[in-house]
C-alpha cells in the first residue's frame, strides 16, 4: 500500500488579505458544509462535541468536519486541505494513516476485535514499553489517559496508605472527579475554574500548586505533614499551553517526595514517546515511581497504560487489594497500532531527524514576530511544541492567561484561511510528526509571515 505524498482532493480557494481587525474577526472560519454539520451535531450531542475544546468556543466559530487524513494533513467536509498541527493531540507521530499502522489494525481486526481474555500482543507492547521506560518494572493497559492517572492515584494511596494529592495548577489529568482542580486545557478554554458536578468532598483531598513553584509544594508537605500519598505532574506541562520545566524543578520534586515518603507520578500521557524515546523522564533524568502513558502508545486508538516500581505495582488485584478494571484493556486492535507506531519511531536517530525540522519552524515563526515587532515565546520538546503571544516568559498557568489573547484569535484566524490546522486554544499543545517534511516547514514558515502581518495590522 504505498503512500502518497499529496492528495487528490483539491482545496476550495480561501480569499486571503491583509484585514483590519473588524474584517480578521468576520472572516468565516468554516466552509457552508462542516457549519450544517455542527448543527446538526448539536441536536443530538450536547454542544455538538465529544470533547469541549473542538467546540471552537474561544473563538466563536463552528468547527471544522473533518473527512479524513493522509499523512501531514486533514481535509474537511467541504474539500479543504489542512496543514494538520494537532495530529489527535498528539497521537499521530507519523501523521495519519501511515500504512504500516493501518495494516496492524487491518490484520488485527481480522482475527477478532475484543475477547475479554489475555493476548499475546498485550505482553509485546508491555516489554517494549518497559525497555523504553525502563522505571516502569510493571504496568497495566487501559484505554484512555484518564483511566491511566486515576488507577496510578488510587494504588499510590493504596501503597503509601495515605490520601492527599498534590498537583498543579493548569495541569490537567484527564476528568476523574478529584482531578478537576485548576485543571487548565477545556475547563480553561471554556473559562471556567472548575466542572460543575464535583462535590466538595471530591476535591478536599487534591491540592494544587502554581507549576515550577517548589515552595508552594513545600508548604504542602508541610501542612500535610505525613498524609501526602503524591505528587503528579507533567513533566512538560501541556494542558496550560506548552510549558517547560525550570532547570533542576523535577530534581527537586524527586527529592522533596522522597523525603517526605510521597510517590512520585508523572504523567507523561502527552510527552510519552513524543519529545524522546520513552518519555520526557529519558531526558531529564529523573525516575518517577510510577508513570502514566497514552497518546502515542495507542497511534490513534485508544490505548494508555499505568505503571511503575513493582512494589507499588503488586498493590492492584490480583495480586493486591487495589481494585482497577477495564473491559477493553490491552484491547487487541488498540494493541496491535500501538507496537506498529512505537517500531516506527523505535530507530537510530528518529527523534533528532523530525526534532530539528521541527526547531526550524519554531526558529522560523521566532524570526517572523520580529520583523513584525510582536512578543512571542515559543518553545519545543522533541516533536512537541507551543507558543504564547506574551513579552513575558511562561512558566506557569498565571503567565500562560496573561498571554495576549486577541492576538491569538486573529493569528489562528489567519492561519485557518492559508490551510493551517492549529489547536483551537491558546492552552494547548502543538505537536509534529514524521510526515511533516522540507515541503510543510516552507508552508508553514511563509503561513507564519502573512499571519503576524495581520495581527500586526489588528493589534500593532
Amino acid at each position: 500500500m504505498p503512500r502518497s505524498k499529496s492528495l487528490s482532493h483539491p482545496v476550495a480557494p480561501i480569499p486571503v488579505k491583509s484585514s483590519t481587525k473588524g474584517e480578521a474577526a468576520s472572516r468565516p472560519l468554516t466552509g457552508p458544509r462542516s457549519r450544517l454539520l455542527f448543527s446538526e451535531a448539536q441536536t443530538v450531542i450536547p454542544g455538538g462535541v465529544n470533547s469541549p475544546v473542538r467546540a471552537w468556543k474561544r473563538l466563536g466559530g463552528d468547527p471544522l468536519s473533518i473527512v479524513r487524513g493522509e499523512g501531514a494533513y486533514v481535509i474537511d467536509a467541504d474539500r479543504r486541505r489542512y496543514l494538520d498541527l494537532i495530529l489527535s493531540w498528539g497521537p499521530l507521530l507519523h501523521g495519519h494513516a501511515h500504512p504500516k499502522v493501518v495494516a496492524a489494525v487491518h490484520d488485527a481486526a481480522a482475527l477478532g476485535l475484543s475477547f475479554g481474555a489475555p493476548t499475546p500482543g498485550e505482553t509485546t507492547l508491555a516489554k517494549l514499553i518497559r525497555s523504553a521506560l525502563p522505571s516502569m518494572e510493571r504496568l497495566r493497559l487501559v484505554s484512555s489517559g484518564t483511566e491511566a492517572t486515576m488507577s496510578a492515584l488510587r494504588v499510590a494511596r493504596a501503597a503509601t496508605g495515605r490520601e492527599v494529592i498534590i498537583k498543579c495548577d493548569g495541569g490537567y489529568h484527564g476528568h476523574a472527579d478529584h482531578l478537576l482542580v485548576a485543571a487548565g486545557s477545556g475547563l480553561a478554554t471554556a473559562n471556567q475554574p472548575d466542572s460543575t458536578g464535583v462535590p466538595a468532598a471530591f476535591v478536599a483531598l487534591t491540592a494544587s500548586v502554581p507549576y515550577n513553584d517548589l515552595a508552594a509544594v513545600e508548604r504542602v508537605f508541610a501542612k500535610h505533614r505525613r498524609n501526602v500519598a503524591a505528587l503528579i505532574i507533567e513533566p512538560i506541562a501541556g494542558n496550560m499551553g506548552f510549558v517547560l520545566p525550570a532547570p533542576g524543578y523535577l530534581a527537586a520534586l524527586r527529592a522533596l517526595c522522597t523525603r517526605h515518603g510521597a510517590l512520585l507520578i508523572f504523567d507523561e500521557v502527552m510527552t510519552g514517546f513524543r519529545v524522546a524515546w520513552g518519555g520526557w523522564q529519558n531526558v531529564c533524568g529523573v525516575t518517577p515511581d510510577l508513570t502514566c502513558l497514552g497518546k502515542v502508545m495507542g497511534g490513534g486508538l485508544p490505548a494508555a497504560a499505568y505503571g511503575g516500581r513493582a512494589d507499588v505495582m503488586a498493590h492492584l488485584a490480583p495480586l493486591g487489594g487495589c481494585y482497577q478494571a477495564g473491559t477493553l484493556s490491552g484491547n487487541p486492535v488498540a494493541v496491535a497500532a500501538g507496537l506498529a507506531n512505537l517500531r516506527l519511531a523505535d530507530k537510530r536517530g528518529f527523534y533528532r531527524t523530525h526534532s530539528e525540522r521541527l526547531t526550524q519552524v519554531i526558529s522560523g515563526l521566532q524570526q517572523a514576530a520580529q520583523r513584525h515587532g510582536i512578543a512571542l515565546q515559543a518553545a519545543q520538546a522533541g516533536m512537541m511544541w507551543g507558543y504564547f503571544f506574551s513579552a513575558e516568559a511562561v512558566t506557569d498557568f498565571v503567565s500562560a492567561s496573561r498571554a495576549h489573547e486577541g492576538r491569538w484569535q486573529t493569528f489562528f484566524r489567519a492561519m485557518t484561511a492559508r490551510g493551517i490546522f492549529l489547536p483551537p486554544s491558546p492552552f494547548e499543545a502543538c505537536f509534529w510528526s514524521s510526515a511533516h517534511g522540507p515541503a510543510e516547514v516552507e508552508l508553514l514558515l511563509a503561513a507564519f509571515d502573512d499571519a503576524l502581518a495581520e495581527v500586526k495590522a489588528a493589534h500593532g
